[in-house]
């Protein structure tokens, strides 16, 4: 057989397309990827790679380039205009993902590039699929002018659309300045990674000539300042490669979309005695001890991923599995300003739990709170109306819900911790709770105040108080006779009661009330 003319052309063609496509991956110039290494940072393509399953990843428009002109861009037109997209698999599933290239133009944004991201954006959506963003941007292009700007407008706009439909997770791997900063605020869960991430409205030096403050990138906009202070970054690593690991068994925890269950993995067994729990928790309400060690001996092979470690951290939140079922679980946390509610406690809840209830993610509470955390400085900023977000939260949450009472529950706080009277599905408790206005002490000072003010002695007298208000108010046994917890459990039996309950709500099913959307406190 002669090879004709056309047939050659076409190779020709062929052998064009290679190298087009080749210079996409490459980028325009080699010594960028040089700089990018030398800064410790990753380039796009290394990071889908560790990112997604080995081989799965279809590119979506890299031979994409801009159309502006002026201040020297008709003569830089590089392919990808600093943005890959496309989607790939995590764990066989599917996983859309758009990453900035900060080889080109400082993967700062212009119309084009945003383009690229609306489409990547509507694919996931359209598809139901989970939105992984890896930033590494320099904000909008500066020369592209309010085309840029519009551009973050549409991100916006589809980062609210997907909200509450499928997850969207951002992964913050080099700057985030300005406009840009909202799109990951909109998203579920922000990644950082030490050294490396940043975020910021207005950078060091607008902050420096406006205010007289003088502060350097990290410590206005870093890593453990998002994760600790701010509370902007649910994750923090100390470098990229085990940041993307947990980004990948975050995925593994979610489903793909709101019309999905999470997938489910065998467990140990579900009747697995928990015999060391009464070991972990002092009967003493006033000595702390550590939740997360509850947690671990409650969960499937004692395997849990804390959401917001650093931050807030007199609750915790995590996602964990109970013979194998996806379950969240807010906890009262001792070791940390004896698990009081506070402001960040109650906004770190409640956004938890509107993400749990938007993805048919079960919720565990497990609750020994002794009330909301008093002082001038919580009532001015606002106690009142952020822990009515999360009491909101829960009030509207369908998914399956059961709380425990571990120790204490006092006041407002219990009621707040998915108590019965704001729609837990089912209310235990351990013997050791006392259920209560406040506790024993606090209640005897205010009730039988006068009396031991009164008596000729004052110390014996409150003491006697407050043993007769425990053994009529707080014992163990009074919410249950009053139909306040549904059952008093043996510790050792958590897992097993618990497993067996979440079972049975496994099909629940809840009406709420017809209207656009609610109207919670902010």
């Amino acid at each position: 057989m002669t090879t004709g003319p056309h047939l050659v052309a076409f190779a020709d063609r062929l052998t064009e397309l290679d190298e087009r496509k080749e210079l996409a991956r490459s980028g325009p110039d080699p010594g960028a990827t040089e700089r990018q290494h030398a800064k410790g940072k990753l380039t796009t393509r290394e990071r889908i790679d560790l990112l997604l399953d080995p081989g799965t990843f279809v590119e979506v428009e890299p031979l994409r380039r801009h159309r502006a002109t002026g201040f020297g861009l008709e003569t830089r037109r590089p392919y990808t205009d600093g943005v890959v997209t496309g989607w790939g698999r995590v764990e066989g599933r599917t996983v859309f993902v758009y990453a900035h290239d900060f080889r080109i133009f400082g993967g700062a944004l212009g119309e084009a590039h945003a383009q690229k991201i609306h489409k990547i954006m509507d694919l996931a959506i359209s598809a139901g699929a989970p939105l992984v963003s890896l930033n590494d941007g320099a904000g909008a292009r500066i020369q592209e002018g309010v085309s840029a700007l519009a551009g973050y407008g549409g991100i916006f706009r589809r980062n609210t659309r997907a909200s509450g439909v499928i997850p969207q997770i951002s992964v913050m791997l080099g700057p985030c300045a300005g406009g840009a900063a909202y799109s990951p605020a909109l998203t579920d869960f922000v990644f950082v990674v030490r050294g490396v991430s940043q975020m910021f409205i207005t950078g060091p030096d607008v902050v420096r000539a406006v205010t007289g403050e003088d502060v350097g990138h990290d410590g206005l906009g870093g890593a453990d300042v998002h994760a600790a202070v701010s509370g902007v970054a649910h994750f923090v690593h100390d470098d990229e490669q085990t940041c993307l690991t947990d980004v990948r068994h975050l995925l593994s925890l979610l489903p793909a979309n709101n019309r999905e269950l999470p997938p489910a993995r065998p467990g140990d067994p579900p009747d697995r005695r928990t015999d060391t729990l009464p070991d972990l928790v002092p009967l003493d309400g006033n000595k702390a001890y550590d939740i997360r060690d509850v947690i671990a001996e409650i969960v499937d092979d004692g395997d849990f991923l804390e959401i917001h470690e650093h931050w807030a951290r007199n609750v915790v939140c995590a996602l964990t599995r109970l013979d194998g079922q996806v379950v969240g679980v807010l906890a009262s946390q001792p070791a940390a300003l004896a698990g009081v509610l506070d402001i960040s406690a109650s906004e770190k809840g409640a956004r938890f739990v509107q993400f749990c209830d938007a993805f048919n993610i079960p919720l565990l509470t497990l609750v020994d709170v002794p009330g909301f955390l008093p002082g001038v400085d919580q009532e001015h900023q606002g106690i009142i109306r952020h822990g009515a977000k999360l009491l909101y939260a829960y009030c509207n949450a369908t998914v399956p819900r059961i709380s425990v009472v571990l120790r204490k529950a006092y006041g407002g706080a219990y009621i707040v911790m998915d108590s019965l009277s704001i729609g837990a599905d089912l209310a235990l408790a351990w013997p050791s709770n006392e259920i209560a206005v406040m506790g024993a002490e606090a209640a005897a000072d205010i009730v039988f105040r006068r009396e031991i003010a009164a008596a000729e002695d004052p110390s014996a007298i409150r003491d006697l108080k407050i043993k007769e208000y425990r053994e009529e108010l707080v014992h163990p046994y009074h919410a249950a006779e009053r139909g306040l917890i549904d059952d008093v459990i043996d510790p050792r039996d958590t897992r097993h009661a618990l497993v067996r309950a979440f079972a049975m709500l496994q099909r629940k099913d809840s009406d709420l009330p017809r209207r656009k959307h609610g109207n919670p406190p902010q």
